[in-house]
């Protein structure tokens, strides 16, 4: 079984209040007697489900690119916290701790993807700390961004800079139930670039003896 958790990429789709929204401009149209259809893609890198690069939130780091690509590829967790808008997770709200080296975090805060809400959850400093040590290397979140909309500290995002935390946002987990997944989210070789949008699936683990 598989789970599409990237919101549909319309240009109707949610981004962040400034950044470049996503557009589609057609240089060729075979229904327009093209002999083929030929388009291009005007958009923030930050759009839907997306990978942050490191020089996203540390200027001395290097882009996407620079990533482990098996960051995003393994055995995930996905993990629902019960959390109000506006709050951030904390080690609290994940009392029973991440079994895998991947968790993926569904808040609810953020339900339409063509609809940006300032007030999103978004996690602690202390919770990336805590996964850090236990052994997780990449850390996903149901909202535009692991800080709150009016953060400029960014402390999450250093938090994950300090523990070397990859990190994905803008994933959609409402329809997908708590448990051990296969995360594949591979952002693209964008050299230098502070992100890369991914199509993020989770793959059903075969059973015990399967």
């Amino acid at each position: 079984m598989l789970y599409d958790i990237s919101p549909q990429v319309t240009e109707n789709i949610a981004v962040w209040p400034g950044d470049t929204p996503m557009s589609r401009e057609v240089l060729m149209d075979m229904k327009s007697g093209g002999h083929l259809t030929l388009s291009t893609l005007h958009s923030t890198v930050h759009l839907g489900a997306h990978a942050d690069g490191p020089n996203h939130y540390d200027r001395d780091a290097g882009g996407i690119d620079t990533v482990d690509i098996e960051r995003y590829l393994g055995r995930c967790r996905v993990v629902r916290v019960d959390i109000d808008r506006g709050e951030r997770v904390t080690p609290d709200h994940v009392p029973d701790g991440p079994i895998s080296n991947r968790v993926l975090i569904c808040t609810g805060t953020y339900p339409d993807p063509n609809r940006f809400n300032e007030d999103f959850a978004a996690l602690s400093p202390e919770l990336i700390t805590t996964f850090q040590r236990q052994g997780v290397g990449l850390v996903g979140i149901d909202t535009p961004s692991i800080d709150p909309f009016r953060s400029k500290k960014l402390e999450s995002h250093a938090s994950c800079a300090a523990c070397g935390m990859a990190i994905l946002e803008g994933l959609v987990l409402s329809h997908v139930p708590e448990g051990e997944y296969e995360l594949i989210a591979l952002p693209l070789a964008l050299a230098g670039f502070d992100a890369s949008p991914v199509r993020a699936i989770l793959r059903a683990l075969p059973a015990a003896g399967g």
